[in-house]
């Protein structure tokens, strides 16, 4: 490598973008489709047993935003399994799949993301968070699932749960420069995943500015520190999807008197953002009050328990880190050559078992070869892989979307 392709490459590696100008599609149907059918499907209509309310208020085209409440859980289920189970119901389309929009932070470090997978949130269809992105989807016609939220939703803990934290106004701004209409998501239950999460500000503050890390649930939290597995524990609770009917977010911008979308007022749109929070709140406490009493229904998990022969180990949370990971490696690698060979190739996801186990699941991935670590990879590729970068689509945009009758025939 030459001097001068030495020194891009460097600037390339520190910087937040992808340099190419290409197109970009991270969505991987294959792999996505894979994980649905064969592991976190059954997973999900088992163990989660999720129940779909309102469905025919689901637009089939866009341009629109699927707005939905957060759990106050540190672990985004909630968000996993309402994206699974839309893109199942409605056949795995890759091409009109909805586009779920991501906090970076969700991305930026290994131990934030779900079990550590590369790039999982966008090999999914997840697309970053940033106003120029949210606004370019809806311009070409994507239906974005957005919680309005933020992270502050995932990390309110359970001492807020159903509690809506403050809205972002840019979604307001959005809908009504493209005449989106707000699908609102109700989802309920899912705040009994964990219900020992609390959250300190001051803590969370430290967290944040030190290893970029939003928040810390307490004191479950402190457990996953000390053995990684426990992370990801989740309790068997039925989650409640209640889809309500479509909500005119750009009336309701042009009854408050704006009219220049390109620069309006920002306390106009906060207000419109927090009358759209209130509306959602007052339904979401009646919802909770209708299919929140019983968050568990252990009757239902037992019969669930019954019907899934072959597939009882997904009733075992401590084995999913195992299974995630191991499902995302075999997509990129050959099949084992046996049974031992299978279980050996694997040896470093033991360390999720180990206490204090995430300095030495940092070590494997830092000298094991792709796609159990980074040896042999310069810092460009390792970003690359890793998905630690923000994607703009104004740098590296979508590919055009198919036409309608296409997508709908997928």
């Amino acid at each position: 490598m030459s001097e001068s392709e030495t020194a891009a490459a460097t600037k390339a590696a520190h910087t937040r973008e992808v340099p190419e100008s290409t197109d970009y599609e991270p969505l991987d149907p294959e792999y996505m489709t894979d994980m649905v059918e064969k592991f976190f499907g059954p997973l999900s209509r088992h163990y989660f047993r999720p129940r779909i309310l309102g469905i025919q208020n689901l637009p089939a085209e866009g341009p629109a935003i699927l707005a939905a409440n957060h759990s106050g859980s540190a672990f985004p289920y909630d968000a996993m399994v309402l994206d699974s189970e839309l893109y199942r119901r409605e056949g795995c389309p890759p091409h009109g799949k909805c586009r779920s929009v991501f906090e970076r932070t969700l991305s930026a470090t290994w131990w934030m993301r779900p079990f550590g997978i590369d790039n999982f949130w966008r090999r999914g269809g997840g697309v970053d968070m940033t106003f120029d992105n949210f606004d370019r989807l809806l311009a070409q016609g994507h239906r974005v699932l957005y919680y309005p939220e933020g992270v502050p939703g995932i990390g309110k803990g359970f001492a807020k749960r159903y509690q809506l934290q403050r809205f972002s106004s840019s979604f307001v701004i959005h809908a009504a420069r493209h005449n989106a209409p707000v699908v609102p998501i109700y989802v309920i239950n899912a705040e009994w995943v964990i219900p020992f999460a609390f959250t300190l500000a001051p803590l969370d503050a430290v967290l944040k500015k030190l290893f970029k890390i939003p928040f810390l649930p307490l004191p479950w939290g402190l457990l996953g520190v000390i053995f990684p597995f426990l992370w990801y524990l989740a309790l068997p609770v039925r989650m409640v999807f209640r889809i309500g009917k479509p909500v005119d977010v750009a009336a309701m911008v042009r009854e408050a008197g704006v009219t220049d979308l390109s620069n309006p007022d920002r306390a106009t749109m906060r207000s419109v953002a927090e009358r759209a929070r209130s509306g959602m709140q007052a339904r979401l406490d009646r919802h909770v009050e209708r299919y929140g009493r019983w968050p568990f229904q252990w009757r239902l998990l037992r019969k669930h328990f019954r019907e899934a022969a072959g597939k009882r180990s997904l009733f075992l949370p401590l084995t999913w880190v195992w299974k995630f990971v191991r499902h995302a490696r075999d997509a990129e690698r050959p099949p084992a050559r046996n049974a031992v060979h299978r279980l050996l190739r694997d040896w470093d996801l033991f360390f999720y078992y180990v206490p204090l186990g995430w300095f030495l699941l940092s070590l494997a991935r830092r000298f094991r070869k792709p796609p159990c670590g980074y040896r042999g990879l310069s810092q460009q590729e390792r970003r690359r892989r890793e998905g630690a970068f923000t994607w703009h689509l104004k740098d590296r945009p979508l590919p055009p979307r198919p036409p309608a009758e296409h997508v709908s025939g997928t």
